[in-house]
């Protein structure tokens, strides 16, 4: 309670000199991630969640997960590794390899994972971020089942000098230190340059981070005729990997002078090493009424190093996977009279993937070598029509035909209609196919007596489906939206156990969920904003009920073991949450805004134990529901200074979003929590010019 008291004098100290600014709704923000094309938030067939450099700054939070993660929809996983912790999206109970994350247009999802770290992407190069729900192969292809999120960085902007230093500090000596920095030079010449440096001990051992990143836009920009940007970025981050937290009463255990683990930490020696850079050239303009145009070059490099020792045997693996993307991609859009356009698109990827890896001995002395490599392409065409009959109606069909060099064509179309009955009320109807090709981990993984790939793997396919109503009420000081949604995946991939005990990837049946996500903001007073968001999700996965072993490495199967396919609750989805801010300016002119958060229990995983035998019992691990509070509060000093307080989960809630399992000396596994970080403070200034 002290350090919370301390961390408050100085905004009772210093006066303040601006006053909150009243927000006001609207149906016709412009949305471009829906369409490829700049069309109003009303007339998209989507549920959308928009946000801007506003939105994030005063947010408080530290990364796209966690300002996210208080929309209708969207639930927001870690690890609990705190400083290092991957951190994913699930939008609408779709695991995180069904939500493609995009930055600039250009896909940033691990293609070896399939998914995206949120926690590599630095929130001060943001200048807006769009959330479209539903199927998005259409437009964006393989993964996009839940929906996408499309991240625009900042650029310059003509006859203005952005200028901004930020240096902040927090518990478990974290720190964050920013600059940003864009104008014009001459004529239609300007650039924009972000770094960033952030350190953290975490709140368990081996739970630190150390992260260097810089960004760099150079833009050309000659009105309508032609915007030619160059954008590059590059991200380096070491960090532990603590784990799950082992049982209460565990001791620590040393093998040849090295601490394995403790009560705190599952490891205390695994740690990893990301280099992830991205170059995008960009032309786009409309040279005329009735065109505009679209063409992108791309190429992204994500070089992962993970180490990784067993406690049971002293052995382990040291992995280095690198994944280059390189690609190309157009589109036009042509209106040839005022109530149609029609969307008209190419694309071509190459995907490189390498895997170089030791296996350690017991001393943690490289042994047996393997590096293996693989290359895939794809290739897709893509066009979408919009024809509105009359004013209150408008009318979306489209269809992509991809081909995967390693499985294929898949052709996916969608659907939309959106009804305007007033210029404050719009409804929407979407129906769309989706599909999600197997990663190259999946398909080409080295074997080992753990683990292989599996090249005889077939995508996912299925579909989305949703309604929403969206709504402009008091003025439009309120704003509210309800979305009904079905989806389906057929042919799942998931990785388990064979006959052998070894773990590859496998096609299962089918998984899916049906639910609602509601949600209104409101400004009853010129200081006071309220924003409710609630979410009911009944997801379900069909998966193989047979047995794995608990009491040593490899897992075993009997010979000759009799599976079966069950339906059951699906795993790490809450069925409801609910979010609620209030947003405040406060006596003295603070801005204040609390954040409350409750999510459900979940299932965290299920297991097939042993009784007797071979008789066996399927075991479900539950994760208990929890609820947060966060607080911020934000003052402006004098003109251009801006001092901000973030306190995180105020309460110290206990809780955790993923299950694992802590393997003991003995080889011995036992189902533990990730724990998430307890109470946390964070005091940043701000000099923005």
């Amino acid at each position: 309670m002290k350090r919370f008291l301390i961390f408050l004098i100085p905004f009772i100290l210093f006066p303040s000199m601006r006053g909150y600014t009243e927000e006001v709704y609207r149906l016709d923000e412009i949305v471009v991630s829906s369409t490829k094309a700049p069309e109003e938030r009303a007339e998209i067939p989507n549920a959308i969640v928009l946000k801007k450099s506003e939105d994030v700054e005063t947010s408080g939070a530290k990364t796209i997960g966690e300002l996210l993660a208080n929309e209708p929809g969207i639930d927001w996983l870690t690890y609990g590794d705190y400083g290092g912790a991957s951190q994913s999206l699930w939008i609408r109970g779709v695991r995180a390899d069904g939500t493609q994350v995009f930055l600039n247009g250009v896909n940033v999802n691990s293609p070896s994972l399939g998914e995206a770290d949120l926690s590599k992407i630095p929130l001060e190069n943001i200048e807006k971020i769009e959330v479209v729900k539903g199927s998005g192969s259409l437009l964006y292809g393989s993964g996009a089942i839940g929906g996408i999120v499309n991240i625009f960085t900042k650029e310059p902007k003509k006859d203005k000098v952005d200028l901004k230093l930020k240096a902040g500090y927090g518990t478990e000596k974290t720190y964050r230190l920013s600059f940003e920095h864009g104008r014009f030079l001459k004529g239609p010449f300007g650039y924009y340059i972000t770094a960033g440096r952030t350190e953290t001990d975490g709140f368990r051992e081996n739970g630190d981070l150390r992260q260097n990143d810089a960004s760099l836009k150079l833009l050309l920009d000659k009105g309508d005729a032609l915007n030619l940007s160059l954008y590059g970025d590059y991200v380096e981050a070491s960090y532990g990997v603590p784990g799950v937290k082992p049982p209460k009463g565990t001791e620590e255990f040393v093998r040849n002078g090295i601490a394995f683990y403790n009560d705190e930490s599952a490891s205390l020696v695994n740690h990893g090493k990301d280099k992830n850079g991205n170059l995008v050239l960009e032309a786009k303009g409309k040279p005329g009424e009735r065109l505009t145009y679209n063409l992108k070059g791309f190429h992204r490099y994500m070089n992962n190093y993970y180490y990784q020792r067993y406690a049971s045997l002293g052995t382990g693996g040291e992995t280095w996977v690198i994944n280059t993307v390189d690609g190309i991609e157009g589109n036009v859009n042509i209106y040839p009279f005022e109530k149609a356009r029609f969307l008209l698109g190419a694309e071509y990827k190459e995907f490189g993937w390498k895997n170089d890896s030791f296996d350690l001995d017991a001393s943690g002395k490289r042994t047996t070598r393997q590096r293996i490599k693989a290359n895939i392409y794809t290739k897709a065409l893509f066009a979408e029509g919009e024809l509105r009959p009359v004013d209150a109606l408008k009318l979306i069909a489209g269809i992509r035909r991809e081909d995967h060099s390693t499985f294929g064509e898949e052709y996916v179309p969608r659907f939309g209609v959106v009804l305007l009955p007033s210029d404050k009320i719009s409804i929407k109807l979407t129906h769309g196919r989706h599909f999600r090709a197997p990663t190259p981990n999946d398909l080409f993984w080295p074997e080992s007596m753990y683990e292989k790939g599996n090249p005889d793997l077939k995508p996912e396919v299925g579909w989305h489906t949703d309604l929403t109503y969206e709504h402009l009420l008091l003025s439009g000081k309120a704003f509210f939206s309800l979305s009904l949604f079905r989806w389906r995946v057929d042919r799942k991939i998931q990785w388990e156990p064979d006959a052998n005990g070894v773990w590859c990837p496998t096609n299962l049946k089918d998984y899916g969920a049906d639910g609602l996500e509601a949600g209104l903001r409101v400004s009853p007073l010129d200081n006071l904003e309220l924003s409710f968001s609630y979410t009911y999700i009944d997801a379900y996965e069909k998966a193989r009920e047979y047995t794995v072993q608990d009491y040593g490495w490899p897992p075993l199967i009997p010979p000759n073991f009799q599976y079966s396919i069950v339906k059951r609750q699906a795993t790490l989805v809450p069925k409801n949450h609910l979010k609620v801010g209030i947003d405040y300016m406060a006596p003295f002119s603070i801005k204040t805004k609390l954040t409350l958060r409750y999510v459900d229990d979940r299932v965290g995983t299920y297991r097939t134990e042993y009784t007797v035998y071979p008789n066996t019992k399927t075991v479900k691990y539950t994760i208990g529901s929890y609820w947060t509070l966060d607080l911020r509060l934000e003052k402006l000093i004098k003109e251009h200074f801006k001092l901000a307080f973030d306190a995180r989960n105020i309460f110290d809630e206990e809780y955790a979003t993923r299950l694992g399992t802590f393997y003991d000396k003995t080889g011995k596994g036992t189902v533990c929590p990730y724990p998430a970080p307890g109470r946390s403070f964070f005091l940043s200034l701000s000099y923005e010019f």
